[in-house]
């Protein structure tokens, strides 16, 4: 094939800018990229989603202290984050010619303690850091600003002809900046790995809907594994599911990394013909990731990934559960829990939502041997990236089950997918777990809860309000169970048994974690 045609430069001129301007149906002949699906690296990139929302976050300088919660929660990569030395960034900002944009260039770099101060204390060089908002990327979902929380240092304002172009502006900019030196990246706070240019592998411009909970988990994932391991040393398999679709609308491909898509059952023993592959050419330090969600691994691709995970092979598995098949319209899979309403379980008068247990694909997969599982969610910020980076670094098989928040069809916000995970934490709905093969002979010294709350309570209760938070208390949050409720707001026989299949699975969870 003529190399020119997966030439990044090439085919934005000739096909992307086709299609940014409506004309690729009528002027593009048929050419090779279409026939062999093919679709270059980043070309994500290229894709403008400016059109999509009225508002856009904005950062309140003062009140930022670094924490990196709203870069790392994007599901976008919408909202990225450099830190500078002063002299440095003083240099490059008095070249700006335009006073608006120049301004607030300067205002989003902000003298925080955590890269500032606390490196001036220790005789150091301190560094400004700054936020940035690309308005290309951004589809308004403002989950930065809800995750942002207490510090209130992001808000949302209008887009108007005025301040578009002057965030346009900036963020072109910051884009022309380098990476942010090494020095200013600590390594033992995990959040800091989307500072180094290595962990941005999704470069956004997919078209997951507003505050897509999987996106989030697969930016942070290629994060992660990126940051360790270098960009050119990891490449991904992905089962049909929404992945496969907002990651490969033609032309725009948000990875920069190699990856294709297989069948939505077969995407475990695809891996396993990858894996050989790349070993045979001497790549076994390659770590491969297959994504898939509740189909591809609770249902019709079960015994593939049951294969997969008896194989012994050096695989990484991560399973986007959003309790229901979205890619196909919300219908119920064993991913579910009972009493949820989708299709195929619809809420009527003879039957009220899905009845059957949700099956918990963790504790089954910490039934295979030696075997790395992780249980967590992207609102878990530390639990995600000690999973991902304990996943790569384990010999063998490995499956990460992340809580991934589907706003239509679970009925919430487009800013709440760090919320209701945490809820989802909070209520048991979804635990968090670690399995770990080496950490001794017994499974109650394999295991791990922590990060859950009251460990050896059945539910945790909030410490203000004195509430109990349980399953019932997590479902009145979410559109999925709102029938299960009278006008009172009594739950129903059907919800009550949800609860009290989560408290069972808690209890085992507990037990096996020799807790009780």
């Amino acid at each position: 094939m003529d190399k020119q045609i997966l030439d990044f430069e090439f085919f934005n001129e000739e096909i992307v800018g086709a299609y940014n301007n409506g004309t690729a149906e009528a002027c593009l002949p048929a050419e090779q990229t279409v026939s062999r699906s093919l679709i270059p690296p980043g070309t994500g990139s290229l894709r403008d989603f400016s059109y999509i929302a009225p508002d856009i976050p904005v950062l309140i300088g003062e009140n930022c202290v670094g924490c990196m919660e709203c870069v790392t929660e994007c599901p976008d990569t919408a909202i990225l984050a450099k830190v500078f030395g002063e002299d440095y960034l003083e240099t490059k900002i008095s070249k700006v010619e335009n006073e608006p944009v120049r301004e607030l260039i300067n205002s989003s770099f902000n003298k925080t303690k955590k890269y500032y101060e606390n490196p001036k204390k220790k005789g150091n060089e301190g560094g400004r850091f700054g936020i940035f908002i690309d308005p290309t990327k951004c589809k308004g979902c403002a989950e930065c600003v809800d995750v942002c929380g207490d510090h209130n240092a992001l808000k949302m304002v209008h887009k108007d002809d005025e301040n578009l172009p002057i965030f346009q502006k900036t963020f072109e900019f910051f884009d022309d900046l380098p990476d942010t030196p090494k020095e200013f990246i600590n390594e033992k706070v995990l959040a800091d790995m989307m500072l180094a240019g290595d962990s941005l592998l999704f470069v956004g411009g997919a078209g997951s809907c507003m505050g897509c909970g999987e996106a989030t988990a697969i930016r942070m994932m290629l994060a992660a594994t990126g940051f360790v391991y270098g960009k050119d040393s990891v490449g991904i398999a992905a089962a049909t599911g929404c992945n496969t679709v907002y990651g490969s609308t033609y032309p725009y491909n948000p990875y920069t990394i190699p990856w294709s898509n297989s069948l939505f059952e077969n995407v475990a023993t695809f891996g396993m013909g990858i894996r050989s592959r790349w070993n045979q050419k001497g790549d076994a330090d390659k770590k491969l990731w297959l994504l898939g969600g509740d189909g591809a691994m609770f249902d019709i691709g079960f015994q593939a990934l049951s294969r997969m995970l008896a194989s012994g092979m050096n695989i990484n598995v991560m399973v986007l559960d959003t309790q229901v098949y979205s890619n196909t319209g919300g219908q119920a899979s064993t991913a579910s829990f009972t009493s949820q309403e989708s299709k195929m379980s619809a809420h009527g008068k003879s039957l009220h939502g899905k009845i059957e247990r949700r099956k918990e694909i963790a504790q089954i997969a910490t039934m295979h041997p030696d075997i790395f599982v992780a249980q967590t969610t992207c609102a878990h910020i530390n639990h995600f990236y000690k999973a991902i980076l304990r996943a790569n670094e384990y010999e063998g098989p490995s499956i990460v089950n992340v809580y991934t928040p589907c706003q239509p069809e679970h009925g919430i916000g487009d800013d709440v997918s760090a919320q209701q995970s945490r809820h989802a934490v909070n209520s048991r709905a979804f635990p968090l777990f670690i399995h770990d093969p080496e950490g001794g002979e017994r499974l109650r010294d394999r295991i791990d809860l922590k990060g859950n709350p009251a460990l050896k309570d059945d539910w945790y209760v909030h410490p203000k309000t004195k509430e109990q938070i349980d399953f019932i208390h997590f479902a009145k949050t979410e559109g999925r169970f709102r029938k299960q409720f009278d006008r009172d707001g009594n739950p129903s026989k059907e919800l009550n048994l949800a609860q009290e299949d989560r408290l069972k699975n808690w209890h085992l969870l507990q037990e096996l974690a020799g807790i009780i």
